[in-house]
């Protein structure tokens, strides 16, 4: 196990539904930890009163207040929303701080690599699930192929959090485990795929037309659908010669299908509105389908597209009361208004568990030319009344390499992701520990 950390401070912004297992990791390797979030309420009731954990406000939109947190601690932990991150890269720069964050990189965090080179500071990104453990548990087999002599011809790795299966309970087949807009507005984006040799792109209003059952051993069926742009891992990886490169999200049957019904509907729209509050949800979807009215809200948007009126899509909608003369709340978008109405309709009860699958597959050539499938499986799953799997896996990778870049085993500097055995080896070795693997199993073709 990694060796504590006593006197060092870290500054954890967001306290999040997966903040707090990271927070704890930290605390008990000696850290100092402050968490920060726009609620003070939910930073402190993170911290419970641990001894070297405080909680302060954090109001994003103050630079100056930023910088002064920033400047205080020895690290910046960021698991606030996405686009916040370039602003905390910033101030990190600016006062010479190291920086790790669980999201993609994008091209705000991206335009600072220079900077932080120059400051000779380390932004490491995507310290997560996915993206984290996801590109780890990759780069630990192709490395070890190619170490032998081998090449990778065929890369395909899947991801997804969804609810433990007896907790798996309601007709959606999913429950939040982590920011509901975050994990909608994912249905947005485009995605593009190596298949065979054969590029696919994907607009993102056809994303979830683009799926496939995937089966995973030991556990029930799932639906498999493009993650993004798998092409630029190509070069991530070091594998520009493969003739497949496939990154996907996992669901259970029927998520696909009513999540394009969603799309199609407009219903993630982000658009600010004054004309939400107060309506019912039935009247404001029936403004969505031009000739709908709310006492035929369902069979009008059939009509519409097309569809069985009994469809399971439109039986979720009805199920979530989509179609109700439910009122809608204080919202001004009309993302917002499906979040507020799925968070506690696809929430997990007390005690309940969720569930992180990730799997890989890959086809290996050897040196002397044998063939051979290389699976890779994840499989974790929440603590009864504890922290949730998704939690786990996403914060404590994240602690984990902000512990070791404390102590100076990881001395990078500039914009990385994990994808370099200085980073994934110590991580992958402390999350052992942690009781997160991955199980690898071969099989000769």
């Amino acid at each position: 196990m990694i060796s504590g950390a006593n006197g060092k401070k870290v500054l954890l912004l967001g306290a999040g539904m997966v903040a707090r297992p990271g927070m704890a990791y930290l605390l008990d390797q000696g850290c100092e930890v402050v968490v920060a979030d726009q609620q003070v309420d939910k930073a402190e009731a993170m911290v419970g009163g641990r001894e070297r954990g405080s909680a302060c406000q954090l109001n994003i939109e103050d630079a100056q207040e930023l910088g002064r947190m920033v400047a205080g601690a020895d690290l910046t932990i960021s698991l606030l929303p996405a686009p916040l991150h370039p602003q905390v890269a910033e101030a990190c720069i600016v006062r010479g701080k190291p920086m790790v964050t669980t999201s993609y990189v994008s091209p705000e965090m991206k335009a600072l690599a220079p900077r932080a080179e120059e400051a000779g500071i380390l932004l490491l990104n995507e310290i997560g699930m996915d993206p984290g453990i996801d590109h780890m548990s990759a780069m630990k087999i192709i490395h070890t192929v190619r170490d032998q002599g081998g090449r990778v011809v065929s890369f395909r790795s899947y991801c997804g959090g969804l609810p433990a299966p007896e907790a798996n309970d309601n007709p959606w087949g999913y429950k939040f485990s982590w920011r509901p807009q975050s994990l909608l507005t994912a249905g947005l984006n485009p995605a593009r795929y190596l298949e065979h040799g054969e590029i696919t792109e994907v607009a993102g209003p056809n994303l979830f037309l683009h799926h496939w059952p995937v089966n995973v051993d030991s556990l029930q069926l799932f639906e498999g659908y493009p993650n993004r742009d798998s092409l630029d891992y190509r070069g991530t990886y070091g594998l520009k010669h493969v003739q497949t490169m496939f990154r996907g999200t996992l669901r259970n049957p029927g998520w696909c299908a009513c999540l394009k019904l969603v799309v199609d509907l407009g219903l993630l729209d982000q658009t600010s509105r004054n004309d939400l509050r107060g309506r019912s949800l039935a009247d404001v979807l029936a403004s969505l389908v031009t000739g709908a009215r709310p006492e035929t809200l369902r069979a009008d948007i059939a009509a519409k597209f097309g569809i069985p009126p009994a469809i399971d899509a439109l039986e979720r909608l009805e199920w979530a009361g989509f179609f109700s003369d439910e009122p809608v709340g204080d919202v001004d978008n009309l993302l917002d208004m499906v979040s507020e109405v799925l968070t506690p309709k696809l929430a997990y009860a007390e005690g309940e568990r969720d569930m992180l699958v990730l799997r890989h597959e890959l086809i290996a050539v050897a040196a002397d030319g044998q063939r051979k499938r290389i699976f890779s499986d994840l499989v974790d799953y929440g603590v009864s009344g504890g922290d949730s799997a998704m939690a786990r896996t996403v914060s404590l990778p994240c602690a984990a390499a902000a512990l070791l870049i404390l102590q100076g085993k990881i001395a990078l500097e500039g914009l990385h992701i994990p994808v370099s055995p200085e980073i994934y080896e110590p991580v992958l070795a402390e999350l052992e520990n942690q009781s997160i693997l991955c199980k690898e199993t071969e099989v000769q073709m």
